[in-house]
């Protein structure tokens, strides 16, 4: 990478000269967001070997080792890990290698897409790997970014899955099969990232067989937990999706890139399980669509039920009260009849008459039986 290129690439991760800003890309890394804020501790070089035919040939201390044991060493290739890398570390392995600054930038930022790009014979590969975490139930994702040459591989790990310790133990116990080259140290962290899902597929399927019981058993908070789940599998489906392309990009260019045809049955076997994972995700999806609006409509007639149930109670509430009302007026005109002739007086019309008792009482009666059919008819009582 000449210097003005190098001198392009710090400009754009750093902003613009006296600007001020950082790049947009850099102001939406959580890493470097916040002044203040601590820094998660990172380790640069994870593992660094020379491979000649499919074997270990050294395991050099430094990177400029690498870099010197790499040409000086026919048909050899480079493996460097490194697990969140500083800038000027990329920045250096960049320079060695000749790495695309686009592609240099997206491995410094991170957040990118699952994608593969091809710059001139370089090859770069953004995964998102994924694993579930029991304790919490929830998918944890990472990033991982493979850069493939004609005698080198790159990895830059910004989280702790996948372990590619496991897929580097794995293919140096194949010789055979590392010493087709970088072709096929792809072909095994692109197996170890869609085998790494299944784990995260049971969890899932537990995660939903668990919320169809909730739902059905109407406990509280379960449309949350929906909701929660239900990002979980969009972001997993935005994280397996690309990955048929990707491998179906891969298989269709392997004759004109020089892949072996028993790597090329390796990668359709990896087509197949991703097949499968992606087929699973999109069923979560539409299960969980499905439990949502199953979930909407229980609760929807609960409250139905409910509001059916203080309905007839307020119903019958006014019944009673209709009665109360009716009986009591039934009873207040004999009282007020009784009220008025109970005062005493004097001068008072029927107060002396022979016949003033028996007209009292049958005028209250006969209040009390005509407001009682009234009542009656009108269906209070």
């Amino acid at each position: 990478m000449t210097d003005r290129r190098m001198r392009g690439l710090r400009s754009l991760m750093r902003g613009r000269p006296g600007s001020g800003q950082e790049s947009p890309e850099r102001s939406m890394d959580p890493r470097s967001a916040g002044e203040g804020r601590p820094v998660p501790p990172r380790s640069r070089v994870i593992d660094n070997a020379i491979y000649v035919n499919g074997h270990r040939a050294a395991t050099p201390e430094s990177l400029p080792e690498a870099f010197e044991r790499l040409k000086n060493t026919p048909d050899s290739m480079a493996w460097i890990g490194f697990y969140r890398p500083e800038e000027n570390v990329i920045l250096n392995v960049a320079d060695e290698f000749d790495l695309h600054e686009l592609a240099v930038e997206d491995a410094i930022v991170a957040h990118q897409r699952p994608k593969a790009d091809r710059y001139g014979d370089t090859l770069f590969v953004v995964l998102r790997p994924a694993r579930y975490l029991d304790e919490a139930e929830e998918v944890d994702f990472g990033e991982l970014h493979v850069f493939v040459g004609p005698n080198f591989v790159i990895t830059v790990r910004h989280s702790e899955a996948p372990d590619l310790s496991q897929v580097r133990r794995r293919m140096q116990h194949d010789p055979e099969l590392l010493g087709q080259g970088p072709q096929a140290v792809l072909y095994a962290i692109l197996d170890a990232v869609v085998d790494g899902y299944a784990p995260v597929v049971a969890g899932l399927q537990n995660d939903i067989d668990e919320i169809e019981v909730q739902v059905f058993g109407n406990e509280p908070g379960v449309s949350r937990r929906i909701y929660e789940l239900s990002r979980e599998v969009i972001e997993f489906q935005r994280a397996t999706q690309p990955l048929l392309g990707m491998i179906e990009g891969f298989i269709a260019g392997a004759a004109k890139y020089g892949v072996d045809q028993e790597l090329q049955r390796y990668l359709r076997d990896v087509a197949d399980h991703a097949i499968t994972v992606a087929e699973r995700v999109g069923g979560f999806r539409q299960m969980l669509h499905d439990i949502l609006v199953v979930n909407s409509t229980m609760v929807a007639q609960a409250q139905n039920e409910h509001m059916t149930n203080l309905t007839e109670a307020s119903n019958a509430q006014n019944e009673e009260v209709k009665r109360i009302s009716a009986w009591a007026a039934i009873l207040f005109a004999p009282t007020l009849v009784g009220t008025i002739y109970g005062m005493n007086f004097d001068v008072m019309p029927e107060i002396h008459w022979k016949w003033g008792y028996p007209f009292a009482v049958l005028l209250m009666a006969g209040v009390c039986l005509t407001l009682y059919l009234v009542f009656k008819r009108r269906d209070w009582l």
